[in-house]
């Protein structure tokens, strides 16, 4: 796993595949949290990874953040 750094594990865009999963980079985002909180096209610094244990999604995303903020926001979104 990559190492913690100031700005979280990984950034990007918030992302959609054709199957409706959400995922920024290789990982899959949390699907309430980015319904909630953020929109397509959003930059975000994922915080936490953690193993994807969905069986319609793992092959794709083995693994996905349930933590993450805006990228240019201080504040972590839980």
């Amino acid at each position: 796993m990559p190492k913690e750094t100031r700005t979280g594990l990984y950034q990007g865009i918030i992302e959609k595949d054709d199957n409706g999963n959400y995922f920024c980079g290789p990982y899959l985002l949390d699907y309430q949290t980015v319904e909630t909180y953020y929109k397509l096209g959003d930059r975000v610094s994922i915080k936490t990874i953690i193993k994807n244990t969905s069986r319609k999604s793992v092959e794709a995303y083995p693994q996905k953040s349930v933590k993450f903020s805006y990228a240019t926001e201080d504040h972590d979104n839980d």
